[in-house]
């Protein structure tokens, strides 16, 4: 694949936490070389407020994030994605839409911070444990020759990536 910036739609369920998390570290962390958005199956329709203050305190710019449906991304003048990672379980086993491009395709499975129940530490914790998690495989993707790779040598790396 020899294509930058390389196109990333990150996807969830509610598109609230964990894909809006990935986004916004994404593309403060990839430099120009990859552009992500995020989404979901069932989008609640708000972004959680305690995934904009994991963001704020990493200094990451979360501007203009909000939640959306993974349509917008399978609709004509959509971009033409390189990757599409699922990062909850439920969406995974989702059948998703067609998406322009014929992406490549992972599954970085996580708990889902915005489930946590408990005191205001415990939530906090959550996003913060959901955030270093993503940025490990963000910066794991990141360090990969993408440009080098033939398709299922960077399909294998990827689908390891959600193991880490």
């Amino acid at each position: 694949m020899d294509r930058s910036p390389y196109q990333v739609l990150f996807v969830c369920t509610g598109n609230s936490a964990r894909s809006i998390l990935a986004e916004a570290l994404m593309n403060a962390m990839g430099g120009g070389r990859f552009r992500a958005w995020s989404a979901g199956s069932h989008p609640k329709g708000q972004v959680h407020p305690l995934a904009l203050d994991e963001l704020r305190q990493l200094q990451v710019p979360a501007d203009g994030a909000r939640s959306k449906s993974w349509e917008e991304f399978a609709a004509s003048g959509a971009p033409v994605l390189d990757f599409v990672f699922t990062v909850c379980d439920q969406a995974a086993g989702e059948i998703c839409p067609v998406w322009p491009g014929q992406p490549l395709s992972a599954h970085w499975g996580m708990p889902d911070p915005a489930a946590v129940e408990g005191t205001e530490a415990e939530r906090r914790r959550a996003f913060r444990d959901a955030a270093v998690l993503l940025k490990r495989r963000i910066d794991l993707l990141l360090s990969l020759p993408v440009e080098r790779l033939d398709r299922l040598s960077l399909q294998r790396d990827l689908q390891a990536i959600g193991t880490r």
